[in-house]
């Protein structure tokens, strides 16, 4: 009678190890941790790629976006420039940060533009985007003090214009809260 009722104790018992070998246990722990692994790969994936906001005039900016892409290159190849986009290490919301764009022409001579400005685009939400023109500090450096609403990913773009022609370079930066 003894062993009888110690053989229905085991079983019942907190310290059995009996059910992480039954197959329908591990196939509930294998599903969960799949879902898991999913989640992440989708989580990853939304921090690292493109925001996939869709722009007003898709549609007009796609139709000859080949074409766009070619002439950007066709004149960068052309003017030969070389632009530096340097950005603070780590802006902070409401705090004032330094930019500075570093041009210069094929032979390492300075740019002197007409026109430098450097654009804040907030892909979570365009409302929030605002552009600042930079001021030139010396020869070929254009420099802009720029303060961030909002905590997030901010593209910077900016452009230098001289003589007609127009270049541009673009840099992600991730702005801090306080």
């Amino acid at each position: 009678m003894t062993d009888t009722v110690s053989a229905m104790k085991s079983p019942i018992s907190q310290s059995s190890k009996q059910a992480f070998r039954n197959p329908w246990v591990l196939g509930w722990i294998a599903a969960i941790l799949l879902v898991l692994l999913v989640n992440a790969g989708f989580i990853v994936t939304a921090i690292v790629t493109n925001p996939g906001l869709v722009d007003k005039n898709y549609y007009e900016k796609g139709r000859d976006l080949e074409q766009e892409i070619s002439t950007r290159r066709a004149i960068r190849n052309r003017l030969g420039w070389r632009l530096s986009l340097d950005a603070a290490a780590h802006p902070v919301v409401a705090q004032p940060a330094r930019y500075t764009l570093n041009v210069v022409d094929k032979t390492g001579n300075p740019i002197q533009a007409d026109k430098a400005v450097l654009k804040a685009y907030r892909p979570s939400d365009a409302h929030s985007d605002f552009s600042a023109p930079m001021h030139e500090v010396t020869a070929g450096v254009y420099t802009v003090e720029m303060r961030f609403p909002l905590k997030g990913i901010w593209d910077l773009t900016a452009t230098l214009s001289k003589g007609g022609n127009s270049i541009d370079i673009t840099r992600r930066i991730s702005v801090q809260a306080q």
